[in-house]
């Protein structure tokens, strides 16, 4: 289960609306200490008789136990985190998609103020390796210093093991139940472009408390041993063995989020069996038509190499998406949906996608938030991913939006 947090939907320059690129993607585990799922196996410790076979749909783990990914840092990117709940101390991975500076430009006063704020734990960082430079240079020049350990993955290297038999996916151990692994998927831009794909898995022993009920044998503390892989011993003498008694459950969610990109089918491959894309849409196809002619009057080799919303929704419509996200607006579209306006503005890049495609769509808001469940498989459920659209961040401050 992700949650999503847009930090920045503008593309290039920031508006009053909206800042430039990031991404905050937090990793829930309902089965975690604090949610009704995790409590209810603690009553089985104590022998209390309760329903274990559903958890909560709306009261996750404590927000400062939530591990999160940022991918891309604009500019001001820290100043937009400060009108969330999220901690840089919770930080495990930035993946940056390419050097261009309204992806980039905020990454190092970012790591600064995380040292400030007294962080000491390493941070995994995926990017290329310009990056890498880029942060030496401000380190020397600007006396930074940063009491915490980047470990450092250089997306070209990543890319080179994927024709070799290196591992080519970066493995972040959330907690004892939860993966997330992160792939990386080469896009066509003016630069190098990449799309990150993540997908956490969160493993859970599911107990049947039906069956156990059914045999005549009473809930105690033996559940929760149960529950736990231990075979154990009734009052009676019985033997229960765990394996009978528990369904290992699998909670797969993938979420594949794009830099910026105008092929969409670099990432037919990686969409494949995924709960959401989340891509660029900086234009409308009639615009970007009208920029790519003025662009090439003026400069035969040159071409902004972006995407249009008609383009992408039909690359979503034709690979099967169901749910779509964009993001990544041009400063000339104003935040409002009204497409019979004269002025360009988020209607038109609505109608434009909705001209090529017919799943869910979402455009992104700064601050707005989604929820990502994906696929639940096991012998005791089963269940298809879904997409919700949960409000803004900024609610919680009491402002309007």
């Amino acid at each position: 289960m992700l949650q999503l947090t847009f930090l920045g939907t503008s593309a290039g320059v920031p508006t009053k609306q909206r800042n430039v690129t990031a991404l905050a993607v937090e990793c829930l585990n309902p089965h975690l200490a604090g949610t009704k799922d995790n409590n209810q196996r603690h009553n089985l410790d104590s022998g209390s008789n309760s329903d274990v076979s559903s958890h909560s749909n709306s009261n996750y783990q404590n927000k400062k136990s939530r591990p999160w990914v940022l991918i891309d840092c604009g500019e001001g990117t820290q100043q937009q985190l400060l009108h969330t709940k999220l901690s840089l101390h919770q930080l495990s991975a930035i993946c940056i998609t390419h050097v261009h500076g309204d992806h980039c430009y905020g990454l190092p006063g970012l790591l600064a103020s995380a040292a400030m704020s007294g962080r000491t734990t390493a941070l995994t960082l995926i990017a290329p390796q310009a990056i890498a430079d880029l942060l030496d240079a401000v380190k020397l020049t600007t006396e930074l210093y940063l009491p915490f350990a980047i470990n450092f993955i250089a997306v070209e290297e990543l890319l080179s093991a994927q024709n070799s038999s290196a591992a080519a996916v970066v493995t972040l151990n959330l907690d004892k139940q939860q993966q997330l692994k992160i792939d990386v998927v080469k896009l066509s831009h003016r630069v190098p472009s990449h799309a990150f794909g993540i997908t956490q898995t969160i493993s859970h022993r599911r107990l049947d408390t039906d069956k156990l009920a059914a045999q005549g044998i009473a809930a105690s503390a033996l559940w929760g041993k149960l529950q736990q892989g231990e075979d154990v011993c009734t009052a009676e003498g019985q033997t229960l063995l765990s394996a009978d008694y528990v369904h290992n459950e699998e909670l797969r969610t993938r979420i594949v989020v794009a830099g910026d990109n105008d092929t969409a089918t670099c990432l037919t491959s990686a969409v494949q069996d995924t709960d959401l894309l989340v891509h660029e849409a900086t234009y409308t196809a009639e615009m970007l038509a009208k920029i790519q002619a003025k662009a090439q009057a003026k400069h035969p080799d040159f071409d902004p190499m972006h995407s249009s919303a008609q383009q992408i929704g039909q690359f979503a419509q034709q690979v099967g998406l169901n749910n779509l996200i964009l993001t990544h607006f041009s400063a000339r579209y104003q935040s409002y949906d009204k497409p019979a306006s004269d002025k360009d503005n988020m209607g038109h890049i609505r109608l434009d996608a909705q001209s090529s495609y017919h799943g869910n769509l979402w455009l992104a808001a700064d601050f707005a938030q989604y929820r990502v469940s994906g696929k639940s498989l096991g012998l005791a459920s089963q269940s298809d991913s879904r997409v919700e659209y949960i409000g803004s961040a900024l609610a919680s401050e009491g402002r309007k939006y």
